[in-house]
């Protein structure tokens, strides 16, 4: 029985590891649940039996990602105290990216080639591991404890803030992958994430 369960899940792996690299390669629209079974040697019903269709892949795809960059995360940035710590964190969430060749042909795929609908955005949401809300909330809790601590302004409204932070690093990420900067993927992120928590800072 132990076995069994192993190869299933090896086959589940071997099912996301093809679509992922058929989305990369082709985009969503164009891949076919027929050429993610060829690529592995697997029927098409093989396929169909684990995913129902391909908003199950993808949701499948980045909840993957979610639980293995969370892992990475917490041995790179154990507590987020001060400004350099946020800073930090999303440093080590663009070196994650970098250096994982799965997490760099997804961000890739969801960024530039996915062929997002309201139909498909909302299932996705609905079905996303909450560990993809908690990195929020978690970078939302640091900064309100920054406030209450007295090193953010309290005019700063925080959910805002942490919002303006996420999509900031986002757009880097996406003009990195588009090759829309010339300049160093790391480089942008540091350098912007200095300008925009030493503007946070209160005034004494």
């Amino acid at each position: 029985m132990k076995r069994t369960k192993e190869e299933a899940l090896e086959t589940r792996q071997a099912i996301l590891q093809s679509a992922l690299d058929l989305f990369y390669q082709k985009g969503y629209s164009k891949t076919t649940f027929e050429e993610i079974a060829t690529r592995i040697n697997l029927t098409k019903g093989a396929v169909y039996w684990n995913f129902k269709n391909k908003p199950d892949l993808v949701i499948a795809l980045i909840n993957a990602y979610v639980e293995k960059k969370k892992k990475y995360l917490e041995q790179k940035v154990a507590f987020l105290k001060h400004f350099k710590d946020i800073e930090t964190y999303f440093l080590a969430t663009t070196d994650f990216i970098l250096g994982d060749e799965n997490a760099l042909k997804l961000a890739f795929f969801l960024s530039l080639q996915m062929e997002w609908s309201e139909t498909i955005i909302t299932k996705v949401l609905e079905n996303m591991s909450q560990n993809t809300a908690s990195s929020f909330e978690y970078i939302k809790t640091a900064l309100v404890n920054m406030q209450k601590n007295g090193d953010i302004r309290t005019d700063i409204d925080v959910q805002i803030l942490t919002s303006i932070l996420f999509n900031t690093w986002c757009g880097h990420l996406e003009a990195y992958l588009s090759k829309k900067c010339s300049i160093d993927l790391k480089t942008m992120v540091q350098k912007s994430f200095d300008v925009l928590l030493n503007g946070l800072k209160r005034k004494d």
